[in-house]
């Protein structure tokens, strides 16, 4: 097993080298905490130099979009967007202005499932401190909430928000655009086999040296239940779960994943998996199916060409894309 990519409490995917040979020294592996979650990188390199300056430099980019996208460091691209975006059009960077333009065409697709501004109302959560705002609270948070009220002038590249109390996050989707970068860096630096991910999101580079990585499904709420994946090459892979962090909401039910139309917590889905060619569909669909649920993500995601799902239901149903699951080999 190389590594876990979700936290306790989701669905999990293992990256497993069934019967490939590990050189010694060959594989790298480099962990750090950042974007509030684990990113870890490993790779194959002939030259450990080269592995570790490749390492390094994925790491670097992660800090580099942290430092662009958190909402939480008052000198990011994304606090200046949120603190002046009511009053005036606020001018984005080119790559804040293609990841807010992609944002928009994934709540169009979604029908509003996929919303960055949900942020007006998530961030009256505070899912460590097991915080949650009251109904009125929510309610008013709520009418701050819609995508169609960002206004993205694609030519000027600037946002306004149409009123003010309007906020966005990106934590739905910077990590995946985050995986996307780090593969592309990991690619021109010459590696050819690697594994990134930054928490429950996942990039394949390649192949386990000539096999495909083979991936192992498991839910932790059924102990032993274990299925495998079809061997997996060159893919992104989004994991959005009812994870252990989150608090009660009025409905009794509570997960850092929240319904941009109600402010609360989806019931319907335990876990959703999505596989895709970039890690921005992958993740984006993760969060869009959650809050859809079985029989809306998944109509959704059969019309996304190159993108598959497995979903596990509040009763522990599994649901999968046609032709998407194998029963798990031994190792």
């Amino acid at each position: 097993m190389l590594f876990a990519t979700t936290r306790p409490g989701q669905l999990q995917f293992d990256f497993h080298t069934r019967g490939i040979a590990r050189a010694a020294g060959g594989w790298l592996k480099r962990e750090e905490a950042i974007m509030g979650t684990a990113i870890t990188v490993e790779l194959w390199a002939d030259d450990r130099r080269q592995g570790e300056a490749a390492a390094a430099a994925v790491m670097d980019e992660m800090h580099r979009i942290d430092r662009l996208m958190s909402p939480h460091k008052p000198g990011s691209e994304l606090s200046r967007i949120n603190r002046e975006a009511a009053q005036r059009a606020v001018p984005l960077s080119e790559e804040m202005g293609r990841l807010v333009e992609r944002a928009l065409a994934f709540s169009q697709l979604s029908g509003g499932a996929f919303d960055i501004s949900y942020a007006a109302a998530g961030q009256l959560y505070d899912y460590r401190q097991r915080v949650r705002p009251d109904a009125a609270a929510l309610a008013a948070a709520c009418e701050c909430v819609g995508w169609k009220g960002l206004r993205l002038d694609a030519r000027a590249r600037s946002l306004r928000f149409a009123r003010e109390g309007m906020r966005i996050d990106l934590g739905g989707f910077a990590k995946g655009h985050a995986v996307d970068n780090a593969a592309a860096i990991l690619r021109r630096r010459g590696i050819s086999h690697a594994i990134v991910s930054a928490g429950s999101d996942s990039r394949v580079v390649g192949d386990g040296r000539g096999r495909p990585w083979s991936v192992a499904l498991r839910d932790p709420r059924r102990p032993g239940a274990d299925m495998a994946v079809r061997p997996l090459r060159d893919v992104s892979i989004s994991t959005s779960g009812d994870c252990a962090r989150g608090v009660d909401d009025r409905n009794g039910h509570g997960h850092p994943l929240i319904d941009p139309a109600t402010g609360c917590s989806p019931r319907g889905v335990r876990s959703v998996t999505i596989l895709a060619d970039d890690g921005l569909t992958s993740e984006a669909l993760s969060k869009a199916v959650f809050v859809l649920g079985v029989e809306r993500g998944m109509a959704l995601v059969a019309g996304v060409p190159g993108t598959q799902a497995v979903v596990v239901d509040a009763q522990g149903v599994l649901h999968a894309s046609p032709g998407l699951l194998l029963p798990a080999a031994a190792d």
